[in-house]
């Protein structure tokens, strides 16, 4: 028997047994990971007892001198701890609480006991206990615990991602993406839990910790600050393309302008990488606020065409207008799809000769109020009339109207030929237009306009009370 003192300074009062317990298990995980071995097994004896079994290489006491585990350090992307540190805070937890610990490897049995300093009587300290082994063929290490309870069992496992029944979303090269079903956040690293958040979207497993995150992994394993795993929390985002992560994300952006969406979102490159993953995968047609308050009839289009409407912020709506998406396609906001539309739009021109007799007389006036206009310059060659228009900008409806410098045609809706007035008011709004340039909503147009109404109204008297000819030009 050798006595061999753990030298344990200071005590993690606030620890329980399942954080001993978490420490022991993590262990016997990295020992499977490290060995490519079968999963420990965790397992209650006939006596009551629990088991911790791994199928490694063996515990030896000289682990017990370790503060840190160089093969552990190597290989941060695969392991939970640093083999040494936890193992002695959970003996230490152990005798404090009462639990009884028995460790069987092919090297020793090992039990823990109080006893008096070495040199110094009168200074009691926490010791192993090393014995040779009553099992000298064992394959790995086996932990032997008594007194010990279902439920500290089960918050034992609780801490680990394994036992955790969460399902993994996407791996990515920096970890996994796991849904959260539970109502809680996590964090794990390389498995194991070291902090929980109440208002994330996503729980995650981070299997490529920065240095930072490393630093920051005390003794303790919780409670780790999120400014020490948020960097490597949005890379995981930024890597991920699946279409369930994209519409769980795209559906908490739309709760941003409640102010209930998760802090996920507050990334607007994590906003632009959803948008990008979902339009690459459906047909959608990306708003802001204001385009949903202004009700342009594109709107209605969209919806017809079975187009899905996704509400976004101002700030990520500017950056759409330059993104593509991740199969290299321009995002599609609003101004993109109206101008797509109107490209596919095609007219339903009316052959003058189909029109009824109402129709063929109203629209028969066309020639005599288009003389009004001195036309030296041939400015308007064609006049037809459409079934369909293509919708008016600035009202959200169909145009009644519409002037084509590049065609040199007047367009005008066939509903407009249910009265003389209507037609004539469009087709004059459509001739000033065509003979000044300028677009409507300008002082341009405006100042046109009130010219254009000025001449016609002295055409109009002049013409009815001196019979004088009158050309508006």
């Amino acid at each position: 028997m050798k006595k061999f003192d753990l030298n344990i300074e200071k005590v993690l009062e606030h620890w329980s047994i399942p954080h001993a317990l978490r420490e022991i298990l993590a262990n016997a995980l990295d020992e499977s990971m490290l060995t490519d071995t079968k999963e420990p097994d965790v397992f209650k004896d006939s006596k009551g007892n629990w088991h911790i079994r791994d199928y490694g290489r063996g515990l030896k006491y000289e682990h017990l001198t370790q503060n840190e585990n160089n093969e552990k350090i190597k290989n941060p992307h695969k392991v939970i701890g640093k083999f040494g540190v936890g193992l002695k805070d959970a003996l230490a937890t152990f005798d404090r609480r009462e639990i009884g610990v028995f460790i069987k490897s092919r090297f020793s049995d090992i039990t823990i006991e109080k006893l008096a300093k070495s040199d110094f009587q009168d200074v009691v300290t926490l010791h192993a206990i090393v014995n040779k082994p009553s099992e000298p063929n064992l394959i790995g290490t086996e932990f032997i615990f008594s007194g010990l309870t279902e439920e500290d069992i089960e918050r034992t496992k609780d801490f680990f991602l394994l036992y955790s029944g969460e399902t993994v979303i996407e791996d990515t090269r920096y970890g996994s993406l796991i849904e959260n079903k539970k109502n809680r956040s996590r964090i794990y690293v390389n498995g194991i839990c070291v902090a929980e958040e109440d208002n994330l979207l996503f729980s995650y497993n981070i299997t490529s910790p920065t240095k930072k995150l490393l630093q920051s992994l005390n003794r303790e394993r919780t409670n780790v600050g999120r400014s020490a795993y948020s960097d490597r929390v949005k890379s995981i985002l930024l890597e991920c393309a699946s279409s369930t992560f994209a519409e769980k994300l795209v559906e908490d952006l739309e709760k941003i302008q409640t102010g209930n969406a998760h802090d996920e979102l507050q990334w607007v490159d994590v906003q632009l990488h959803a948008c990008k993953i979902l339009n690459a995968k459906e047909d959608v047609l990306f708003l802001t606020s204001a385009d949903l308050v202004e009700g342009s009839k594109y709107i209605s289009y969209a919806k017809g065409e079975g187009r899905r409407i996704v509400t976004i912020p101002d700030m990520l709506a500017n950056k759409l207008e330059t993104a593509t998406d991740t199969s290299g396609n321009k995002i599609t906001n609003l101004d993109k799809y109206t101008e797509e539309w109107n490209e596919n739009f095609e007219f339903s021109f009316v052959n003058i000769s189909s029109l009824n007799k109402q129709e063929k007389e109203i629209f028969g006036n066309a020639d005599v109020i288009l003389k009004w206009f001195s036309d030296s310059n041939n400015v308007v060659k064609e006049i037809l009339i459409s079934e369909t228009m293509r919708p008016d900008e600035y009202t959200g409806g169909d145009a009644l109207g519409l002037w084509e410098p590049l065609n040199k045609r007047i367009i005008i809706k066939r509903s407009q030929l249910q009265s003389l007035d209507l037609f004539a008011g469009t087709f004059i709004h459509e001739l000033i237009h065509a003979y000044t340039d300028t677009d409507d909503k300008t002082i341009e147009f405006e100042n046109e306009l009130t010219k254009m109404l000025g001449k016609l109204s002295l055409f109009l008297l002049e013409n009815r009370k001196l019979k004088k000819k009158v050309t508006l030009a």
